[in-house]
């Protein structure tokens, strides 16, 4: 058997390839968008991709199904209780697929989704009567268990969804032997979940005995605990789940109408037509100098969910972005569905070097100069747009929070009077606000460089 684990960190993302060495047939588990990497390695070691599946209808990234079918021929397997626009093997609980010496075996685990399943694997060269491991889809996770709240616009209450994940957990999956090794769908940063590990595998066993939501408890207050303080999400989570039961374009379909060169007159244009402008560059490429209006959502850090926090999926995009860097900002785009690309500004910020009045720069202060300016008589507001979990262990006294993902709902409560910084914990997600705030109309504010990461080494 051959088994491999991808790991998408920029979405804290895992698939699986499965393979059987006599048949030469594989299984893609939960794939990403851009599939190229099971093909390639598929080809390398001599494996045909029959088979894609998936644990579910996954709501903060757009899967790879239809890439691969329409790529390789797979057919495509979900749970049977899911609904789609295009053709599926259902997989009811017990379905069995083998491909050779390795047999998958499904089980149906609803509770963070209704059509959830899990994916229990046999080496049949081995001791077949006992799984190797299980693939728990955002089902069970290292640490955690998936959310029950994802589905509340899709008809789904918390209680239903709670209590089918209870269920699940101790009617199915802690019935497997103890040594079965646990392979989630997700792991640390991955707004699935609250407390999900960076470990890329553990055992049944050890979750019994370290997973907080496996503990004996009623179900009543499993329901509570594990929809507690959960992290907000994106409004992109139910446009994903939505669209990964369509049949849309592929990837490789909706790069080649988002990777068209556009002039500045072009942009000017799509602009005026409300076309969100976004630029990918980094904080301070972005400060030193951006055009007017645009937003900014860096690629260098969790870029794809903060662009589906920022961004219209509905809406048109065009993208400003460094020398060589517009295909991967419309690819990671296309990993949560946005497709909607106009294309990108030829030349990057060159093709306004004689255009300055076009031209927007952020002010950005240290925090040896924002504590003279709080010493000062007429004090600069703090804007802290970081977690109000992360608020709660240390902030900037005096500061007010709005965290990044509601700032566009709120941000009417920012002052237009008076100074106003913005700080996050190192940077990134405050220069997201502070062109936000830009776009708005707002340009009193600045921006404090390395947030307040910077402010707590400097009282060092």
């Amino acid at each position: 058997m051959f088994f491999k684990r991808y790991y998408l960190g920029c979405l804290a993302h895992a698939s699986y390839m499965i393979g059987d060495e006599q048949t030469h047939a594989a299984v893609i588990i939960d794939p990403q968008r851009d599939v190229g990497q099971y093909v390639e390695d598929a080809q390398r070691l001599g494996f045909s991709i029959r088979h894609v599946m998936l644990t579910h209808l996954h709501a903060d990234f757009v899967a790879g199904h239809l890439e691969l079918r329409d790529r390789e021929g797979a057919a495509i397997y979900l749970g049977a209780r899911a609904k789609t626009e295009y053709r599926f093997v259902p997989m009811p609980d017990g379905f069995v697929l083998d491909l050779g010496t390795v047999r998958l075996k499904a089980l149906e685990t609803p509770g963070h989704s209704p059509e959830s399943v899990s994916i229990l694997v046999y080496d049949l060269a081995g001791d077949g009567n006992k799984p190797e491991a299980v693939l728990t889809g955002d089902l069970l996770f290292i640490g955690d268990v998936g959310r029950p709240d994802l589905h509340g616009t899709l008809g789904w209450t918390v209680q239903q969804l709670g209590g089918m994940l209870y269920d699940s957990l101790r009617e199915k999956i802690l019935t497997l032997p103890d040594e079965t090794r646990v392979y989630p769908a997700h792991g640390a940063g991955s707004l699935c979940g609250k407390n999900l590990s960076d470990e890329e595998f553990s055992t049944i066993g050890i979750q019994r005995r370290v997973n907080y939501a496996l503990q004996p408890m009623t179900k009543e207050r499993f329901i509570a605990l594990v929809s507690a303080d959960q992290p907000d999400t994106p409004d992109y989570f139910v446009y994903d789940a939505i669209l990964n039961a369509k049949e849309r374009s592929t990837l490789e379909v909706a790069l080649s109408r988002a990777l068209i060169p556009l002039s500045l007159d072009k942009l000017i244009e799509l602009k005026e037509q409300h076309v969100q402008i976004l630029d990918v560059r980094e904080p301070e490429e972005f400060a030193g100098g951006h055009f007017a209006g645009s937003l900014n959502v860096p690629l260098g850090g969790k870029y794809a969910t903060w662009a589906g926090t920022i961004l219209e999926p509905s809406e048109r995009v065009a993208l400003i972005a460094g020398e060589g860097r517009q295909e991967e900002a419309a690819m990671r785009l296309g990993r949560i569905g946005y497709d909607n690309i106009a294309g990108y500004l030829a030349g990057g910020m060159r093709a306004l070097e004689l255009r300055s009045d076009l031209v927007r720069q952020t002010r950005r202060i240290t925090a040896p100069l924002l504590a003279e300016y709080l010493a000062a008589p007429d004090p600069p507001l703090i804007l802290d747009v970081r977690t109000e979990n992360e608020v709660a262990v240390k902030r900037i006294p005096g500061s007010f929070n709005i965290p990044l993902q509601r700032l566009k709902e709120r941000i009417g409560e920012v002052p237009s009077g008076k100074m106003v910084v913005v700080h996050c914990e190192a940077g990134y997600r405050s220069s997201i606000a502070s062109s936000l705030l830009e776009q708005h109309g707002l340009q009193n504010y600045a921006d404090l460089i390395g947030g307040i990461g910077a402010w707590e080494a400097m009282k060092r």
